[in-house]
């Protein structure tokens, strides 16, 4: 089972976690990461004033994500497009499940986007192990040659479903919808919890949000998001089959906001070259988007464990693979590494019991979004101006 949400780097939601490779901190325990503005000064990783985001900001586009890279110094944040945003950070006060489940179960913190692009590259991995070239989000779009996950399972009669909640995942690839063997798989998130509750989830299935609301993509709340994994996490824990249950839980890319771990070298999944307009950064599916916040949930997951693997999208994929022997659809994710350093088979099911978790923050309390906006950004406290 996978939960992919939107638009959130490593940093900018566990960076103070205080596990895994968060923001680097000063002597006084506070992150102490800058980026410069393009006019001599410095803008330090702030904590952001409220829940909310700016309209717009900041950006992963292609463009935006190589200058953010800055040949592998993560010192084109705010002089992208994202401008000053991209150094604001949230805390587990703001986001108190993610964060405890981040806290309690295996953490990945070597988790990458498989591309420096938008959501929809993105997902195409994670469906495909390519994006055929593609590098925005682009609709309609071709079929990828070696098929999707979703042909794989047809073909060797492993159930799945896309649970949704306003669009389906694989809408991505929006030709697929016209075609009953995949269209019959979709299912309104209603159907989920029913079949959670009842223990007739399919053997594979991906859960989304409602993209308007609960994915956390700017200018949501993020706090409907944290809501949304709580409630999801939360019927698997509690339904008849937790047991035999492994959900993966990730984000789709960094959405334009810092990290400070820069994106390794990858393998180019096919021969397709990136689709680039006139004015786009040169470049190749050679390398790996930016950290995102990642993990897994299971009675088998391993205690007290960080893992330093360095996984993508793909990993899905290959974690899939590995459990039915499938055959790799291109090279990337033949390549990859398969989550399972997070699970012990060999010893009693850890978390057999499910944990007490945080519970979710309640969004509709503060209704932030609606009263304040995003607030000041950046505070004033962020900005080191240019020496004169």
């Amino acid at each position: 089972m996978v939960v992919m949400l939107e638009n959130h780097s490593f940093d900018n939601i566990l960076g103070t976690l205080g596990r895994g490779d968060g923001l680097p901190l000063g002597s006084a325990g506070v992150p102490k990461a800058t980026n410069p503005d393009g006019h001599g000064g410095l803008v330090r990783s702030f904590p952001m004033p409220t829940v909310c985001q700016l309209e717009g900001k900041p950006s992963q586009a292609w463009n935006a994500s190589h200058t953010q890279y800055s040949n592998g110094t993560n010192q084109g944040f705010v002089i992208s497009d994202s401008g000053p945003v991209a150094m604001g950070y949230w805390t587990d006060t703001d986001m108190p499940f993610t964060n405890g489940l981040a806290r309690t179960f295996p953490l990945a913190d070597r988790y990458f986007s498989s591309v420096l692009a938008q959501t929809y590259p993105n997902r195409r991995y994670l469906m495909a192990g390519t994006s055929i070239g593609l590098i925005n989000d682009t609709l309609p779009t071709p079929l990828p040659p070696g098929g999707t996950i979703f042909d794989m399972l047809n073909t060797h009669d492993i159930s799945w479903k896309n649970y949704y909640s306003t669009l389906p995942t694989l809408g991505i690839y929006i030709s697929l919808l016209a075609k009953p063997a995949m269209s019959s798989n979709l299912a309104n998130i209603d159907k989920f919890y029913s079949d959670t509750a009842s223990g007739s989830l399919p053997s594979f299935c991906i859960v989304d949000p409602d993209f308007d609301k609960q994915s956390e993509e700017d200018p949501q709340d993020v706090q409907f998001g944290d809501a949304f994994l709580a409630r999801v996490v939360n019927a698997v824990m509690s339904g008849p089959k937790w047991s035999k249950t492994m959900l993966v839980w990730n984000y789709d890319e960094h959405g334009g906001y810092y990290d400070h771990v820069a994106p390794p070298a990858a393998v180019t999944p096919d021969d397709i070259p990136p689709d680039l307009a006139p004015g786009d950064v040169p470049g190749r599916f050679d390398r790996l988007g930016f950290r995102v916040p990642a993990g897994l949930v299971s009675p088998y997951a391993r205690r007290n464990h960080v893992s330093h693997t360095v996984y993508d999208h793909t990993s899905v994929l290959k974690l899939l693979e590995t459990k039915w022997n499938l055959p790799p659809m291109t090279r990337r994710d033949a390549a990859a590494n398969d989550l399972l350093d997070m699970v012990d088979f060999t010893s009693s099911p850890g978390f057999l019991r499910p944990p007490a978790l945080p519970a979710a923050a309640d969004p509709a309390a503060g209704a932030a979004c609606i009263t304040t906006g995003a607030g000041v950004i950046p505070p004033p406290s962020a900005v080191t101006p240019a020496s004169s």
